[in-house]
């Protein structure tokens, strides 16, 4: 399995009962986005205890879902007026894991650059 290119949060609570074409029709209308860009859309119910993201892979679509039995998902707003936001694979990874963003903060590293020889 590859991963998606581009993680994108929907800001707005969507509607679990949808799967492969209401996701994909979302994508295009809410957030403006090609579902076959390879990129992964992630979509959280208005409860916050349900997860879905959408992506297109090897011609298909795959849909990964997760349902909390306790807790809630952290809330993410955007600080623009858009309908999503891009998350990193390791935001993605705290998000499912139960960690809140907006109060973790990522402290700098320093990564060298390495050449090819």
């Amino acid at each position: 399995m590859r991963p998606p290119i581009t993680l994108w949060l929907c800001t707005q609570p969507t509607d679990m009962r949808c799967s492969y074409d209401g996701l994909a029709a979302l994508v295009r209308r809410q957030l403006g986005q090609n579902p076959l860009s390879g990129h992964g859309f992630i979509f959280i119910n208005r409860r916050r205890t349900q997860l879905k993201c959408l992506y297109f892979q090897a011609g298909g679509y795959c849909v990964w879902s997760k349902r909390l039995e306790r807790g809630r998902f952290a809330t993410l707003s955007s600080s623009t007026a858009g309908q999503a936001i891009t998350l990193s694979p390791a935001e993605f990874e705290a998000l499912i894991e139960g960690l809140d963003l907006v109060v973790t903060k990522r402290r700098k590293r320093w990564h060298p650059k390495v050449s090819a020889a």
